[in-house]
């Protein structure tokens, strides 16, 4: 992945995973799933399993043009839960929270979205790895959106939860951490939006983590795209 790819999604999100208002939304529930599969086991459209990783791209403008002029494919990303025959995406959009299924699609542009599962869930997911993942993912209940796009965990934006999520509760790595100055930041469209965020001080060494970066993991695979 090429550092404007990188650069373009991480600023992406800043833009597109806006704030949205908080909504009560219950604790996550014992381990749930939701199987649909073939005669020879391969996923149909339609069957989520419980913390299958969902993108989608934003409809913001400003964000659609970044991806125009970089080729960026997702902006906005969060993990399937599923609870008394209910689906919802734990997300962070300010503040981290669950979110109906139906009501994140309808968000994105055109309401295409792109559903990604480890390769070797099967054998990697089992119920007490996923406890392990909600009960990781319960600790980011609430807190707030991070505009300011920096590595903690007081603010959080989403490609960050997803990925703290896996690495806090599976001891995995999906997508490669990247340094901000790792990027080509020339783009005026892409300075300006850092001027906006940073003003004369831009975090060069922050680490940044991108819905691509996440997409492009080796470890996942893509189970269905509407």
């Amino acid at each position: 992945m090429t550092g404007v790819k990188c650069l373009a999604a991480a600023l992406v999100f800043l833009v597109a995973c806006s704030r949205d208002r908080e909504q009560d939304v219950p604790s996550p529930s014992p381990v749930t799933t939701e199987e649909q599969r073939s005669p020879a086991g391969a996923p149909q459209k339609g069957a989520l399993r419980e913390a299958d990783i969902i993108l989608h791209t934003s409809r913001s403008a400003q964000s659609k043009a970044i991806q125009v002029a970089t080729g960026s494919r997702f902006s906005h990303m969060g993990i399937v839960h599923l609870e008394n025959a209910e689906r919802f995406v734990y997300e962070a959009v300010g503040p981290v929270k669950l979110t109906p299924f139906a009501e994140w699609v309808a968000r994105g542009e055109g309401a295409h979205f792109v559903v990604m599962r480890l390769r070797d869930a099967d054998q990697r997911l089992t119920a007490e790895a996923l406890k392990r993942i909600q009960d990781v993912g319960r600790g980011f209940r609430g807190r707030p959106y991070d505009s300011a796009f920096e590595w903690s965990d007081d603010r959080i934006y989403c490609s960050e939860l997803v990925w703290k999520i896996y690495k806090g509760a599976l001891g995995i790595e999906l997508g490669h951490l990247a340094r901000l100055g790792d990027f080509d930041l020339t783009n005026p469209a892409v300075r300006d939006k850092l001027r906006e965020r940073y003003g004369a001080h831009v975090p060069l060494d922050e680490p940044v983590i991108s819905p691509a970066a996440i997409a492009e993991s080796p470890l996942l695979e893509k189970v269905w795209e509407e």
